[in-house]
């Protein structure tokens, strides 16, 4: 039964349909797995072992008379320590937080949950979700899949892990700048940032909520698809049947993406474009200059409304945590309202630019992040690099969250490299099965 545990989640919703799997033997599979694994506790704040169970004799049991809720009826996952879980300590990889626990589930663990999907526990992430790197002194780092002494991405780290290391069929994560994506590229798994506002964040703890969303880090496309079905609530996920690139035109982004891009991805990122080319899709180099405008306004963006959320928990007790993570909260102090205000009219403006200009495509391509997962004893020990690093590490994500769009991570075909793909605000299923077509072409 070991091999379930590098099934994908769409594999093993079959396997249950057709009575090859049991959900109970299924999950006891994957508790043996994470209990046994030598990073559990490095991966999983929580283990929800006897709520799991439940679940699963309940998913055996409409298997049995053939009611089953959905395609990934059975199918164990882990969940973000951001998402609200009822009665089991959820506290956003701070210690701020310590000892918070929820009366009820997130809207979208209660979606999931009703769609039959088991609940392995919490994952460990960046504190309140803010750094891209996954490095977390003050609770847990977990382990990059491609490299024993990297940071593994963030700020779903442990759901990425989690996956990467087969103790879940999926993860569910949350991203606001980067935070699904970039674990996913580095860990060799795809990725899906959903629109902003598509996906409810009832019951998420907060980093910056008009940049905030829910999204899935899985092992295929179809799994992203049907994840996302299932955290809306509504089961009906994007038809991937037929999905071809020929004719399909895809805008190359040029501008800032690649700067000071390092050699692996850059290899990946243009060997992956060679094989999408030669799979019939048209791609063209395009520069976006409204982005060089943009960009800079995430200081004022994000540290603003995130330290317009926190502040006053973080000065309450500011020695509680991670001292990058205090000082990225802190930038936003001194942000004035009409900064603020006007930076968000401004990318309004900004946004309607890029629309236009990207209108006649079916997607805008980059790397996902220009860099490899960096060493976590140099991040500790370097402030500077710290700095540098998780701002490069966030560039490429961010423009899909500044500019309002959906966005995929897939695997580029080398270790912790990965492609974006971004499409049209809400149209989520079209993104899909674009990249279902990709991930194809990509191998």
């Amino acid at each position: 039964m070991t091999e379930w545990l590098s099934m994908s989640a769409a594999e093993l919703g079959r396997g249950i349909g057709k009575g090859d799997i049991d959900p109970v033997a299924l999950t006891e599979t994957y508790l043996d797995a994470i209990e046994g694994h030598a990073a559990r506790d490095r991966i999983y704040s929580v283990v929800t072992a006897e709520r799991a169970r439940a679940e699963a004799r309940a998913a055996s049991d409409r298997a049995r008379a053939g009611l089953r809720l959905g395609p990934l009826d059975g199918v164990p996952i882990s969940w973000k320590d951001l998402f609200d879980t009822a009665g089991v300590a959820t506290e956003a990889g701070t210690r701020l937080l310590a000892g918070r626990v929820p009366e009820r589930d997130a809207r979208v663990l209660r979606n999931a949950t009703r769609a039959g999907l088991v609940c392995l526990g919490k994952t460990h992430m960046s504190e309140l979700a803010f750094s891209g790197l996954g490095l977390n002194p003050m609770t847990a780092t977990p382990p990059c899949v491609n490299d024993a002494e990297a940071v593994p991405g963030g700020s779903s780290s442990g759901a990425a892990a989690s996956v990467a290391f087969g103790l879940a069929a999926c993860g569910i994560g949350s991203d606001t700048g980067g935070s699904v994506r970039i674990p996913a590229a580095w860990n060799d798994l795809v990725g899906l940032k959903t629109t902003a506002g598509r996906v409810s964040l009832d019951g998420v703890v907060p980093l910056a909520e008009k940049f905030d969303t829910v999204g899935p880090l899985a092992r295929t496309v179809e799994d992203a698809a049907l994840m996302l079905a299932a955290l809306e609530g509504h089961g009906r996920a994007a038809d991937l049947r037929g999905a071809s690139l020929k004719g399909r035109r895809l805008a190359a982004l040029r501008t800032v993406v690649l700067d000071d891009i390092r050699p692996e991805p850059l290899a990946a990122y243009e060997a992956a474009v060679a094989r999408l080319e030669a799979a019939g899709a048209i791609i063209e180099p395009v520069e976006a200059p409204e982005l060089l405008e943009a960009m800079p306004m995430s200081g004022v963006l994000y540290t603003a409304e995130a330290y317009g959320t926190w502040s006053e928990v973080i000065e309450a007790a500011p020695d509680k945590m991670f001292a990058p993570i205090l000082e990225r909260f802190r930038g936003g102090r001194d942000v004035p309202a009409a900064a603020y205000v006007a930076a968000w009219r401004r990318l309004e403006e900004l946004r309607s630019v890029w629309h236009a200009r990207m209108a006649g495509y079916d997607a805008v391509i980059m790397p996902t992040a220009p860099n490899l997962p960096p060493d976590a004893a140099k991040l500790m020990q370097d402030d500077a690099y710290y700095v540098t690093e998780n701002l490069l590490t966030l560039r490429n994500t961010r423009v899909g969250n500044l500019m309002g769009l959906p966005a995929v991570s897939l695997p580029a075909g080398r270790p912790s490299c990965g492609v974006m793909l971004c499409g049209a605000p809400m149209r989520e299923e079209r993104l899909l099965r674009l990249c279902k077509a990709a991930e194809a072409a990509l191998g």
